[in-house]
């Protein structure tokens, strides 16, 4: 009886052993010619593909699923093996695609009304041409009405200064005129707006804020910070249609530069409105994490949380890892073009003098500062401070670290904005928050230094030009940052910021082609990877977009070249041929060797004619 249990129990244990072996065969025999592999949606064959994963491989093909996201990724000869009867087929001919790019840090929203309904000046190269462009507006409007442009840069002009309101006088006699740089952090007002905003050679400088005046101590229409804020306050609010128009403008410039995810900066309660609007009606092709404006004060800071935690928080999300409430933006500094951010030493004016006695300012109280970044680290709320000077930058850092050692709390990543010339103190805090809690990121804008780079070189000096976004430092320190743009500051497209981390070439040379030296360049693999998965992490999306990875939603960008082995003057000429968001076509080129087969018939609902362009 004891011998046939044995053999009893024998064959019941070889017969599960067997059983359980059934249970693998299937993934085994499809890789061998038997059960079909899955079915995708849609495959991408014949290319070079960057995927920026953990090894930087390099594959020939995808294959996407129905719910969007990767279902294989290899050879051309394993992504066939997915294609079914009603596969969507894009043949990419050998050109390059990468995970679609990733925007750390910019005003899109803002940026957008700029496009639509300002006065642009970003091309502007004199006075003279700026002074025409608000006579021309001037001529369509009725007294009164106010004309407002964006995007001037001293540097860009010939004349190498300030716009005035002596400039824009003679022109505008009727209409009060607003003239914001493309910093954000100054502009120019003529002098009727001037007269609206009371301000006069008596006018004092607010605590945050420097009115610009002439020798005469005459205001020279230039306000700074916080000074702007009288007449900035007295234009009419941007209507929820103007806001809407404009985020719609933005998507699909965004899909033409490969780019599928951003970070909005600075947020007000009609600016979520409007995304979620947009959401609501299905056209929220790109995803957004946005920043609520904190304000400068602890009431405003509670208002502000109140509304964040009554908001999924990241990363959760609406619309499946489209829209996120992501957390609150604060300010320690202004601006480096302004000479208003917070330094250690004095600024500089056209490289070598000094700007004497003036080392910025904090943009709020320290102390409230420092009690806002608490509250909101003690509620779980991510924080991302705007800093660029020295010794803003370390207050940022510092506060980041004392509130972590209060209350350890790791993955709220905590960033620190732009921290364009962090100190050695800085870069050992930012790697030991990183490491140890998940936080003190920096959200770098490499365009910096091409865009408005003469006007940094100016300000800056020599000294600390050199250490501008010291990329190769961070790296070498194994400090993790996201790649951005500040749109409208610069151009948003990514591919100008994968160039600036590898050239650090300013726009016109005015101090020599590369005032900030090259010792800090990176390559494009570094580049390309901190707008994609780097930012990704920014985003709290890291683990749904930023690689082309099994599992991960299908955010892809294909481009005329690779990026990888291209020259790097190449880099900023690279042309998106087509960008698929969630495994959907919301963009391609009129000129592309890229193919598209859809058995299935083309559906006129679809998202533009892009998606059944055959």
């Amino acid at each position: 009886m004891k011998g046939l249990s044995f053999f009893l129990l024998a064959a019941i244990f070889v017969g599960a052993l067997v059983w359980m072996a059934t249970l693998k065969r299937p993934q085994k025999i499809a890789a061998h010619g038997g059960p079909p592999a899955p079915v995708a949606e849609v495959v991408l064959l014949g290319g070079k593909i960057l995927t920026v994963d953990p090894h930087d491989s390099v594959v020939e093909a995808v294959a996407i699923g129905f719910d969007g996201r990767f279902l294989a990724i290899g050879s051309n000869a394993e992504i066939r093996a997915h294609i079914g009867p009603n596969t969507k087929v894009i043949d990419l001919h050998g050109r390059t695609a990468t995970p679609g790019l990733i925007d750390s840090h910019g005003h899109f929203a803002d940026g957008g009304v700029n496009e639509l309904y300002r006065v642009n000046l970003s091309e502007a190269k004199s006075i003279a041409e700026i002074v025409e462009k608000v006579a021309e507006r001037a001529k369509a409007l009725k007294p009164g009405d106010w004309i407002q442009g964006s995007g001037w840069d001293e540097s860009k002009l010939t004349e190498l200064r300030y716009v005035h309101a002596a400039d824009l006088d003679k022109v505008t006699p009727k209409n009060p005129v607003w003239l914001v740089h493309t910093t954000g952090h100054y502009g120019v007002a003529n002098s009727v707006a001037l007269k609206l905003a009371h301000i006069s050679h008596t006018t004092k400088n607010p605590k945050a804020g420097t009115i610009d005046r002439d020798a005469q101590g005459k205001p020279t229409g230039v306000l700074k910070e916080d000074a702007m804020l009288a007449v900035t306050s007295l234009i009419p609010a941007v209507t929820a249609d103007e806001e809407h128009n404009a985020i719609l403008h933005i998507i699909d410039a965004l899909h033409a530069e490969g780019m599928t995810a951003i970070k909005e900066g600075d947020i007000l309660p009609h600016t979520w409105d409007a995304y979620k609007r947009v959401l609501d009606e299905n056209k929220l092709k790109v995803r957004v994490f946005t920043l609520w404006d904190v304000g400068k004060t602890l009431d405003s800071g509670r208002a502000t949380l109140a509304r964040i935690k009554a908001l999924p928080l990241p990363p959760r999300s609406l619309g499946e890892g489209v829209l996120l409430s992501g957390g609150g933006k604060l300010y320690m500094d202004g601006s480096g073009g302004g000479r208003t951010a917070w330094l250690y030493d004095d600024w500089h004016v056209k490289s070598t003098e000094i700007d004497k006695g003036n080392k910025g300012y904090p943009a709020m109280d320290v102390d409230t500062y420092k009690q806002l970044v608490r509250m909101y680290h003690q509620a779980g709320i991510h924080i991302g401070t705007h800093a660029i000077g020295d010794r803003a930058i370390d207050t940022v850092v510092d506060t980041y670290a004392e509130v972590l050692k209060e209350t350890p709390t790791h993955g709220l990543r905590h960033s620190i904005i732009h921290s364009n010339i962090p100190t050695d103190h800085a870069l050992e805090t930012m790697a030991a928050l990183q490491k140890q809690y998940d936080a003190g990121y920096p959200e770098l804008q490499a365009p910096f230094m091409w865009w408005i780079g003469d006007t940094y070189a100016g300000t800056f000096g020599p000294e600390r030009s050199a250490r501008l976004i010291p990329l190769k430092t961070m790296l070498t320190r194994g400090i993790v940052w996201g790649g951005g743009s500040d749109y409208f500051v610069t151009p948003f497209a990514a591919r100008y910021g994968i160039w600036a981390s590898v050239a650090r070439q300013t726009l016109k040379g005015v101090y020599g082609a590369h005032p900030f030296g090259t010792t800090e360049a990176v390559d494009a693999r570094v580049a390309l990877r901190s707008y994609t998965e780097w930012a990704a992490h920014q985003l709290f999306l890291d683990g749904t977009v930023g690689s082309i990875e099994l599992g991960k939603d299908a955010d892809i960008a294909v481009w005329d070249r690779d990026m990888y082995t291209v020259p790097a003057g190449d880099l900023k000429d690279m042309k998106c041929e087509m960008t698929l968001f969630k495994g959907e076509i919301v963009f391609r080129a009129d000129t592309t060797p890229v193919t598209v087969t859809d058995p299935k018939p083309a559906n006129p609902a679809a998202n533009g004619a892009a998606a059944t362009k055959p």
